[in-house]
């Protein structure tokens, strides 16, 4: 890695440029093959600079930083987002899919028998009994839907049995706020419901986006934690600005932005709103489960540019921005932290919860192996197939240094990777190997964690 001023040559290496053109035509292929159902992409943007610029701002007015960049936080941040993005010990469960809405970006109808549990309900209760019964001690429940609101009784009944199979578990309750009054939600404060969080649609006239403020006027007066979630559409920025300052008045709590995304179906409404998809669409091409698949491009820069505003105009209310990329990393924490400890030469990255491993290739190997020995690494992985050498990535910044005698430099890589199960035995499946200049830093320790325990969210 060059540093401030310094110009490096590089020797050919071909088993490099192999490495790295195997993962990019593999993310090129993805997108070609989305592009084929007529979904349109923007101009490839590996680095994101305004973005990045954002966050560096925000960072410097305040803001948290948190999962690697994928969360980033001002002011009241919910116990359940910590939960999420902290230790993975907040579960939702829905009663059904059937919901009196018609959002044309909604993300149930990408997911396995969507169109059954419109007709039929989950076994929640079931699932929660069986988690008490594994000893499980989830520190966050929350419902969903469907519009949960649909039906009450069993909305209610949800929240006392989660009070009383996991006594002092925080609740929340998503919902379009519609079919709420004072009386049902005297219910579920009742219930023990801790937290609800509206979904306000920019789509509504303005008389309904009312009867919805009355709503959380009187959720304010009941329930102790009153939150707005809602992913605001590119092209909106004036309209959001004004919703901001609305809550802000009323004294809600907080509000969790999310990147808006495509699920893969209804691609007409999204083209007619001139919206195109962000590529690559992914910083690590895998099989994420999450419904809402990609994201919309500006999505992100919209979220943070909002922020940034509410800071400057002094607004009290939280805001969080939740990535995409943010609840991705909740699937690969529960996949691959039980295995940190797989291979000595891997670490578990707390960045974005893979498996890393610093690696080198053809004739940049020996020259690594060389300095690294001298330097007391001892554990090298060996590739004559793909002619490479791994090793813990804690040595990454010394391999950075490595020259040849006539001073070129060599060009380190990290390659990611995820723990996949074959007869119940973990291996590690590579995703992807990049430059290290083109790559985050490994985060070998907690830093989210540590960052919300000093500003007072801890679990």
């Amino acid at each position: 890695m060059a540093s401030a001023g310094e110009s490096l040559a590089f020797r050919e290496n071909p088993a490099l440029d192999k490495a790295l053109g195997l993962y990019r035509s593999i993310e090129d292929d993805y997108v070609r093959s989305i592009e084929a159902t007529g979904v349109k992409f923007a101009l490839r943007d590996e680095k994101r600079a305004e973005a990045q610029d954002l966050r560096a701002r925000l960072e410097k007015a305040g803001a948290r930083i948190r999962n690697g960049g994928a969360s980033v936080s001002v002011g009241f941040l919910s116990r359940g987002c910590v939960a999420c993005t902290g230790s993975c010990v907040s579960c939702t469960f829905a009663i059904s899919n059937n919901c009196h809405r018609d959002c044309f970006f909604c993300f149930n109808p990408n997911e396995k028998d969507f169109s059954y549990y419109c007709e039929h309900q989950f076994p929640w209760r079931e699932k929660l009994e069986g988690l008490a019964h594994e000893g499980s001690t989830p520190v966050c429940l929350a419902l969903s839907g469907g519009e949960p609101m649909l039906y009450p009784d069993e909305a209610c009944a949800y929240f006392e049995c989660a009070r009383n199979l996991f006594p002092g578990v925080h609740t929340r309750l998503y919902t379009s706020g519609d079919l709420l009054n004072a009386a049902l939600l005297d219910r579920l404060r009742d219930a023990g419901l801790d937290e609800i969080r509206f979904s306000v649609k920019q789509s509504d006239e303005p008389e309904e986006q009312e009867k919805l403020f009355a709503i959380m006027e009187l959720a304010l007066e009941r329930i102790p934690t009153v939150m707005v979630e809602m992913p605001p559409i590119p092209g909106t920025e004036a309209s959001m600005r004004d919703l901001l300052k609305r809550l802000d008045a009323l004294g809600v709590h907080g509000i969790n932005l999310l990147e808006f995304a495509y699920a893969m179906w209804n691609w007409e409404v999204f083209d007619s709103l001139g919206l195109t998809l962000r590529n690559p669409p992914n910083r690590v091409c895998y099989d994420y489960t999450y419904a809402g698949s990609l994201a919309v491009q500006d999505s992100e820069e919209l979220c943070l540019r909002l922020m940034l505003w509410a800071v400057e105009e002094g607004l009290t209310l939280g805001m969080h921005y939740c990535s995409l990329e943010n609840k991705h990393r909740a699937q690969v924490r529960n996949i691959d932290e039980p295995y940190a400890d797989l291979d000595a030469r891997y670490a578990f990255d707390y960045g974005d919860y893979f498996l890393k491993t610093g690696i080198v290739f053809g004739p940049d190997r020996a020259p690594v192996r060389a300095a690294l020995r001298a330097l007391g690494c001892t554990d090298f992985l060996e590739d004559k197939v793909g002619d490479s050498t791994s090793f813990h990535p804690r040595w990454l910044p010394q391999a950075a240094h490595v020259r040849f005698a006539d001073g070129s430099a060599v060009r380190p890589c990290v390659s990611t990777n995820v723990v996949a199960l074959h007869g119940g035995k973990p291996s590690l499946r590579e995703l992807k190997v990049e430059l290290l200049e083109d790559a985050a830093p490994v985060q070998l320790v907690d830093e989210t964690k540590a960052s919300d325990e000093a500003a007072g969210f801890g679990l």
